[in-house]
């Protein structure tokens, strides 16, 4: 009646689905799933449930059962968890270890929602992330499950606190690295890549990254079957895009530096086998080793407020940044970046043209050559 399958989680490690499947007459009429960290906990969850289910009335119970907003969003993960994020999985959970996660799902109100965001120790910002993909649950639980909730109560919890200032509009990041703390960032990394060749290359990484204005995950997804050496482009799949990620695939044009950083890599292997991913590194590795580096050159500190902190995702503002200088113009930049509304892009119009400041960028000169097979850093 029951099973656990191991499951591999998209920035590394793994995760145990355990399922409850009850079919009579060659018809399942009762299935229930969820997701674990330890195999342990999900073999104790499941022998417990089809304890219960055996029990007399016990499968009757559970069609009448009202599942707790925590036990939904297990159901969300487990059916959406390949069209999920990593923030928003990580987002998801912290919404289930709140006392929110332990009401039913159809007696969940807006003020039990707004209690939540209250007791979130986060900037208001974050807040929105929050009520946004606890959307996503809600929004899900009645047309995909059958659940009993009216998704009004996010929107009306919104509205709530927004007016209560828990919630305000992210404000836009104007970090930028300076030529010194790239070029520290590139020394760290070239000297650790000389003594530990199994390291990954965050010399090819960091000047891509820049150039080619590509957000992390986008990075990590880069298969050599999408790319275009003849027209200088690459097909970004599933690109970042409010209200749409799964199957937003566009082509965007690559500069001419982030085409000699991206052809400069090699066919990789991982576990032995050929892979079609131009950089197969988890967004984990890619980001604890540049936020590491970032603390330890003291380009960040632990004291220094957010704004002032340097984060991978500013390698896109700089690169975007940089595009402006030289003097392309918002359409021509968006073939780049991949922004399919300009309105994004207004943000930059302040720029002046400037000229390329990398033009004659010492580390250029690591494209020139092919980098080293190594081993996979996933």
């Amino acid at each position: 009646m029951g099973a656990i399958t191991e499951r591999p989680k998209k920035g590394g490690g793994k995760a145990y689905l355990a399922q409850v499947k009850i079919v009579r007459d060659g018809k399942i009429v009762h299935r229930e799933n969820r997701t674990f960290e330890r195999r342990q906990a999900a073999a104790a969850w499941l022998e417990k449930r089809e304890a219960e289910l055996r029990a007399p009335g016990g499968l009757e119970r559970a069609k009448a059962d009202d599942p707790t907003l925590s036990m939904v969003i297990d159901q969300y993960i487990t059916d959406y968890g390949g069209e999920i994020g990593r923030t928003k999985a990580q987002v998801l959970r912290a919404v289930k270890a709140t006392d929110l996660g332990e009401i039913p799902i159809s007696k969940v109100t807006s003020a039990d929602i707004v209690a939540m965001l209250r007791g979130l120790d986060v900037k208001p910002q974050t807040r929105g992330n929050y009520l946004s993909h606890l959307s996503a649950v809600i929004s899900a639980a009645r047309p995909a499950w059958g659940h009993d909730v009216d998704p009004a109560v996010v929107k009306d919890a919104a509205i709530a606190a927004k007016r209560l200032k828990l919630v305000v509009k992210s404000q836009q990041r104007q970090r930028r690295p300076t030529l010194d703390e790239l070029d520290a960032l590139m020394r760290h990394f070239a000297d650790r890549e000389r003594r530990r060749p199994s390291m990954l290359p965050m010399t090819r990484v960091i000047p891509f990254a820049l150039f080619s204005t590509r957000r992390l995950e986008e990075i990590t997804r880069i298969r050599w079957a999408d790319l275009d050496v003849k027209n200088s482009r690459i097909l970004v799949r599933d690109m970042k895009n409010p209200g749409e990620k799964m199957g937003n695939d566009i082509w965007c044009d690559l500069p001419a530096p982030a085409l000699k950083f991206l052809t400069s890599m090699p066919k990789a292997t991982v576990k032995g086998k050929e892979t079609d991913e131009i950089f197969p590194y988890s967004t984990d590795a890619i980001g604890a080793n540049f936020t590491r580096a970032c603390l330890l050159l003291g380009i960040n500190a632990p004291e220094m407020p957010d704004e002032d902190r340097l984060h991978f995702h500013d390698l896109r503002h700089e690169g975007t940044s940089r595009l402006f200088e030289m003097g392309l113009n918002i359409p021509h930049v968006a073939a780049v970046t991949g922004h399919r509304s300009w309105t994004s892009l207004k943000r930059y119009t302040h720029i002046r043209e400037a000229g390329d400041k990398y033009a004659t960028w010492e580390w250029l000169k690591v494209a020139d050559e092919p980098y080293q097979p190594r081993r996979s850093g996933r």
